[in-house]
């Protein structure tokens, strides 16, 4: 069973999932690939890797914080997981081009299937599936929509607010 929380952030609700202390989605509402039904427990307690990720969440987007720490499960193929590993790899303001990002898979011809799993990504923001670009540098495609892409872009490009 998982435990569910909706966050409120700048750039719109998100739906933040657990099972156990292990944070398994994050998806802002209504964007494409998001869950059509969950496995949850009306009754279970709030975890709280939930209010650990909501405060993280909110200090990314306010530009405290430039990487996460959380114990991420997101749930898919041997090659989703891979190149959702990749996507944590790329740093705090970088891009890549779905093809680099495949490349460094070691499967250059594999840009198309790369893009789809880059779309997949059950952990919007916590996996940075946004740094991804088109191979010309355009915003292409991501899930939860091109202006919050560009908008995280851009919060990137800024660089981390300096905050004690």
């Amino acid at each position: 069973m998982m435990t569910l929380l909706w966050h409120p952030t700048s750039l719109g609700d998100m739906l933040l999932a657990a099972a156990g202390e292990t944070l398994v989605g994050a998806w802002f509402r209504g964007q494409k690939h998001f869950p059509q039904s969950l496995p949850a427990s009306e009754d279970a307690p709030a975890a709280a890797v939930l209010a650990e990720a909501s405060g993280q969440l909110d200090a990314y987007l306010a530009g405290r914080r430039t990487a996460f720490d959380l114990a991420l499960a997101p749930r898919g193929t041997a090659w989703q997981h891979a190149v959702w590993e990749a996507l944590r790899a790329i740093p705090y303001g970088e891009t890549l081009s779905y093809g680099q990002l495949a490349t460094r898979l070691g499967k250059p011809a594999a840009a198309r299937a790369t893009g789809a799993a880059v779309g997949r990504n059950p952990l919007s923001i916590l996996i940075p599936c946004h740094r991804v670009l088109g191979a010309t540098g355009g915003l292409t495609g991501y899930a939860g929509g091109l202006d919050r892409k560009r908008a995280l872009l851009a919060l990137e490009q800024a660089g981390p607010a300096d905050r004690p």
